[in-house]
């Protein structure tokens, strides 16, 4: 399907988040495409289908940011940039560099990790209501609609949420010239998940069969209504261990997509084709000659278990090493991210390897030490390195999975380690010496968002 975003965010009216509020929508008229009051009225099945296509677009705008600063923050990956300084200095926060407003590299409406998500929940939105506006689709196929974009939803407010952590998030965000209060981590995730139950009530209602409308390449395996609520419930399982519910986490799972025996690989993920569309953010050439590429941390390659499959697949040794010079030290890069073969691979947005991780996490947390090691020692024995014969005390076994997950989620545009840190007080277990960085806890709300509140028309 080459033309697979040919139809990026809405091509019917295009919505721009102003400077100012990136929770209003500007009208911009196309003589050449609908506008978007026809959308909201009464709108063809092809218009639908081009809102549809442009949620897509939107909801993998987060990766590039994201994958590069959030798992440098994590030190999975330093992301050398010889032309400007920045993105080594503040993003390792060296020179007691902190996290500000306006903290580089995010800019004024917090970029990738703020804006980006809440333009994919906007248009969510738009998609919903374009559905359930149309008289020429049945109630089966607006709930499908429906349901497909309140996951979407679910997916997208996580990513602010996990940026901004203690210091909160709008989750009301319907009104865009009069969005809600800012509320605590804990009742966003609780708010999301609440998103999700309504996704899989509105899949669970839209029958069975094919989804109604044509979905991207990435959704391959997972474009019918069934598959569509699997990949629900395998989000709604992170969700839920991030909220601590253990058992949560299981029953997520078993109506996920999540297979013990199966392609590890398995799950939907984001296409790329090349123009119109756009290339995969994270490829570099292999031993390029330059200097703005994405490099394997220092410290993931030293402390990686000798014969780890892993470490082969995903980290190519470059012929020539790059080297930037910061503020503070020397930064050396001598592995490049080698998951990707071409510059149109598919970037996978949650896989059956995490979701098996997620497994034995919860078992842990439930002291289900039988199932958590059972569960540990297939990734183990996906990777090579035979069965775990450690501790099987709770801790003991916490720090197996996460040192699991720092290989097998390498780098995933989501920011695994620096979140798993967060979530298990280990933070400070992340080296800086390679870097004489500091790691940050999380960031306060973009300037905008501060300067909305006060200058706001009440």
């Amino acid at each position: 399907m080459k033309k697979t975003f040919k139809y990026i965010l809405l091509p019917l009216a295009i919505l721009v988040f102003s400077a100012c509020n990136p929770l209003e929508l500007e009208e911009i008229v196309d003589p050449n495409n609908p506008s978007l009051g026809s959308v909201a009225n009464n709108a063809t099945r092809e218009q639908v289908q081009f809102v549809l296509t442009g949620l897509e677009s939107a909801h993998r705008g987060y990766v590039t940011n994201i994958s590069q600063a959030w798992n440098t923050f994590g030190r999975e990956i330093w992301y050398l940039n010889a032309s400007d300084p920045r993105f080594q200095t503040d993003w390792l926060g060296q020179a007691g560099r902190v996290p500000d407003r306006a903290y580089f590299g995010f800019g004024a409406t917090g970029g990738g990790s703020w804006a980006t998500p809440y333009q994919a929940i906007k248009q969510a939105d738009v998609l919903i209501n374009a559905a359930n506006g149309s008289q020429l689709l049945s109630d089966a196929e607006k709930k499908a609609v429906s349901g497909f974009a309140k996951m979407i939803q679910g997916y997208q407010f996580m990513i602010p949420a996990n940026f901004v952590y203690e210091n909160g998030i709008r989750i009301d965000v319907k009104d865009p010239l009069n969005p809600g209060p800012f509320v605590k981590y804990e009742e966003a995730l609780t708010y999301i998940k609440s998103v999700l139950d309504a996704a899989n009530q509105d899949l669970s209602a839209a029958g069975t069969g094919n989804f109604p409308l044509r979905l991207t390449p990435g959704f391959t395996g997972f474009n019918t209504i069934d598959g569509l609520r699997k990949v629900n419930q395998a989000i709604l399982a992170r969700l839920n261990a991030y909220r601590k519910d253990w058992q949560g986490v299981l029953s997520a799972l078993n109506g996920s997509f999540m297979d013990l025996a199966g392609n590890l690989n398995a799950g939907p993920a984001h296409p790329f084709s090349g123009p119109p569309d756009g290339f995969n953010p994270l490829f570099y050439v292999p031993n390029a000659a330059v200097n703005t590429i994405i490099v394997v941390h220092p410290s993931v390659l030293a402390d990686a278990t000798p014969g780890d499959t892993r470490v082969a697949k995903k980290f190519l040794q470059r012929t020539t090493p790059v080297l930037v010079t910061t503020d503070a030290t020397p930064l050396t890069g001598t592995h490049q991210d080698a998951r990707w073969a071409s510059n149109t691979s598919p970037i996978p947005f949650i896989r059956n390897e995490e979701l098996i991780l997620l497994k034995a996490e919860a078992h842990a947390n439930l002291n289900q030490t039988a199932e958590a090691v059972a569960t540990i020692n297939i990734i183990r024995n996906a990777a090579g390195i035979g069965n775990y014969t450690g501790e099987t005390t709770t801790a003991a076994l916490i720090n197996e999975i996460l040192y699991q997950r720092r290989y097998s989620l390498w780098a995933e545009p989501w920011g695994h380690r620096w979140i798993d840190a967060r979530r298990y007080d280990k933070l400070s277990e992340i080296p800086t010496s390679f870097d004489k960085g500091t790691i940050f806890k999380q960031f306060p709300h973009p300037q905008a968002e501060v300067n909305w509140d006060l200058y706001k028309v009440r």
